[in-house]
Parts: C-alpha cells; structure tokens; sequence
C-alpha cells in the first residue's frame, strides 16, 4: 500500500529528527510549542535464532518487522507537515511481517550530535529484533511478559542504540495470537511493548592520533525502580581481550592508566563516557561499553583507531655515478604506507618513475614504522628534481620531499678539477719533502 511504503520512507528521516532533537535541546532549551510529537518507524530483521543481549544474530532463520517507537518528541520542522502517525491499516492484511509497537515514555531517545545536520537520504539504518534473556540471578517475578531487544545501528559510523523492550501484559479474552511468537496481538495486529531499558554511542568508530587523548561515548537510559549496577569498558583487539575499566555499586577500578569514567556524570546525567589520555598503538581495537542494571544487561560496541603521520626525508647519499636518493620516512601508523617518486627536468613536467627499492620494515618501540626507499638517479645533461611522494591514511594529502641532483657533466667537471687538484697538490708535498730531505743532508 502506498502509505505503508509512504510510512517505511519516513523511518530514517524521523530517526533523524528525534535524535537531532535530543542534541538541539541540550543547546539551545527549545520552547515546548517548537515540539512535536511522532512516530519513528523503522524496517527491522526479526530473529527467530533464540536470545541475545545485544549484538547482531546470524543472518539466517530472520524475518522482516517494522519497529514503530510512539510518540517520539521532536523538532517542528517543515517536512513533518501533513505527516501522520502510525496506523495499523498501513499495514496490508497479507503482510508477513511483525509489527513491534514501543512506548519510550519511561526512556529517553539517544541523543546524536554528529546526525544534527546529516542527510538522511546518504545514510542507512540497519535495524534487528530478537528475544531478549534474563540475566539468571536476577529474574523478574513472576509475570506474563516477554523481552525483546533492539538493535539499531546508523551507518558511516553514526550513533548506535540497543534497547530492551518489554511486552504489555494486557491479553484479553479472544484477542489474535501470532503463530510464531505466541504472543497476543493488539487490536491493530500489532505486539505492544515498552522500552526499559536502553544503551547508546553517539558514534560506532572513531580515529584519534598517537599521543592524544580521546572519549568514548556511551549513554544509557533505564525506567523507574531499576538501580544500576555496574559498568565496564572491554577492550578486544587481535583475538586477545582485557578489561579497561569498571564501576560497581561506587567503587572503580582502572586496569589502563589514567583511564577515567566521571562518576557525577554517570549518576546524574547517565553518561558512562571513557576518557583514555596518553593514547598509545596499544589502546586501537574494540572498545565494549558493557552497562549492567537490576534486571538488564546490554552492551555497545566502539572500534578505536589510531593514526600517526610520517616524517619524510630526501637525501643524496652517493654522488659517484649513478648518484643514489634515499628517502627515509618514519614514525608512521598504522602500517600501510605508499611511497612514489618523480623525476621533473627544467621547464618540463614532472614523471613517476620505477626501479626503486626497499628497505626492511622497521619498528619503534612505541609501535610506529619505519621505511626507506632507494632510487638510482638519471639527471641527464640539464639536471633533474627528484620527489619522494608518500600517501597514508593519517594524510589529507601527500607528503612530499624533493632534491635537485644537478646534471652529470657537471659533476663530471667538477670530479676532474677536484682529482687535479689533488694531484697537483700530492706533487708539491712530495717536492717540498725532498727538498727539505736535501737541505738537511750534511755537506762534505
């Protein structure tokens, strides 16, 4: 039907919205009449697999489902004009899919400062459902309720948001049942849940620089009568994991010097935010926000990379013919690294030339690399410039170093007229010695 279509359509950009909305208002406080509230609506993946808590399922054994979180506020804004909310009978009769209704009125939405000016059309939002486990030693009473949990992740990087939803215990006599889940549905056919709990990054990687310092977002948001318990922050890299830093009931515990977590901001602002100061090739891999309350668990994921930029330098180690460049660049990370060089004679236009060779990788204690590159040069009669041009990741540009090896007749000269010299002066010494030898010989 055209306005399920119209209403799928809609479900990146008011994703957007409301996550725009919740940085705006931080800002700026804007006035209630410039709220509106909507529904977000958002194609998912069901995951018929079992239970997760807080990472993607397989791709196998899922099936399509519309994830519509109710009455989100957000900013008045000229596109939402003649937008209507959720309706059941967007839905056509024969559609397979499962349509998740979500009350986030005990939660807030997950705030995204880096969408506030995005483009929604250039973004994709990847969407999974799956049944949601207690954790063992805290079962919830008794109760005729079912957990699910959420995942929602904003490509390029964007914010990411897991949350734990609870069904509505509000079956009546003769309602529908869905054949699968074994769930009632609600009078629109859809199942009726509301969110708990919910964990979120405002962005699922980042690059930082040797040596600097970098936080590690990760917020939360959980209902009425449920306590926090702890948090933890895992690092994973290279098949080996360690633990970063934890928090539980007041007392913290920093495995990685100078890691930080500001213990007002957790409490009153529900930030679990990492600092990590001093940063070192050690720290990039994947950052586990693990965020742990009374009844729920749930888990973001931030991968950490780090960049330092090479130091290039040209020199002209050989003048004897062919006169040999090495260009030296260093302290460099991560590895890969593209080295070219280029030839340019005078009022000509520069060339890439071939045949240079390599050295054996080097690297420093602190992680970096090392590498030179060996060229044997051609200036030909009018000289040349030679440039070592050197791309990685950490560049915005190239960078570039370049030396003038002047033309080999010049140096041909210049050779002959120094080994003149020499010689002529290797003559006198020797004359000068068998002079004075003469002179001190004694006379008959």
């Amino acid at each position: 039907m055209r306005a399920e279509a119209a209403a799928a359509a809609a479900g990146c950009l008011l994703l957007c919205l409301a996550l725009c909305g919740g940085a705006a208002e931080t800002g700026s406080q804007a006035a209630e009449s410039q709220w509106r509230a909507v529904d977000v609506i958002l194609d998912c993946f069901l995951a018929m697999d079992g239970g997760h808590r807080g990472a993607f399922a397989s791709p196998a054994n899922r099936e399509r489902a519309l994830l519509v979180l109710k009455q989100v506020p957000v900013l008045e804004d000229s596109s939402l004009e003649g937008f209507t909310d959720f309706q059941g009978d967007m839905v056509a009769q024969d559609d397979p899919r499962v349509v998740f209704e979500a009350s986030v009125d005990q939660v807030q939405i997950p705030q995204a400062e880096a969408l506030l000016h995005a483009d929604c059309s250039d973004t994709e939002v990847t969407c999974e459902i799956s049944r949601y486990v207690l954790q063992a030693k805290q079962e919830a009473p008794a109760e005729e309720a079912t957990w699910f949990i959420s995942n929602v992740q904003v490509s390029g990087g964007g914010p990411s948001v897991s949350m734990v939803m609870k069904t509505l215990g509000d079956a009546k006599s003769g309602a529908t049942w869905h054949p699968t889940l074994k769930l009632p549905l609600s009078p629109q056919g859809t199942v009726r849940t509301t969110v708990e709990f919910q964990v979120a990054t405002q962005t699922q990687s980042l690059t930082a620089s040797l040596g600097s310092s970098v936080s590690l977002h990760c917020g939360f948001s959980m209902a009425p009568g449920l306590d926090l318990i702890s948090v933890e922050w895992r690092q994973q890299h290279q098949g080996r994991g360690q633990q970063v830093y934890s928090w539980t009931s007041g007392k913290d515990q920093a495995k990685r010097q100078g890691a930080t977590l500001d213990p007002d901001q957790l409490h009153m602002a529900r930030n679990a935010s990492l600092t990590l100061p001093g940063l070192t090739v050690k720290d990039e891999g994947t950052h586990i926000c693990q965020i742990t309350t009374s009844r729920y668990q749930a888990q973001q994921i931030i991968q950490l990379n780090i960049q330092a930029s090479p130091k290039v330098q040209l020199s002209l180690i050989s003048r004897a013919l062919p006169p040999t460049l090495v260009c030296h660049i260093a302290g460099y990370y991560p590895l890969n690294v593209a080295v070219t060089w280029t030839r340019e004679e005078p009022g000509g236009a520069p060339g890439q030339v071939s045949g240079a060779s390599f050295s054996n990788l080097r690297q420093s204690l602190a992680g970096t690399f090392a590498i030179s590159s060996s060229l044997k040069a051609e200036p030909g009669p009018a000289g040349a410039t030679y440039t070592c041009q050197v791309i990685h990741s950490s560049l915005e540009e190239p960078l570039a170093a370049s030396t003038w090896v002047p033309p080999s007749e010049q140096r041909t000269t210049s050779g002959f007229l120094i080994a003149s010299s020499l010689f002529l002066l290797a003559l006198l010494f020797l004359g000068l010695q068998r002079w004075q030898a003469q002179r001190d010989l004694p006379r008959p």
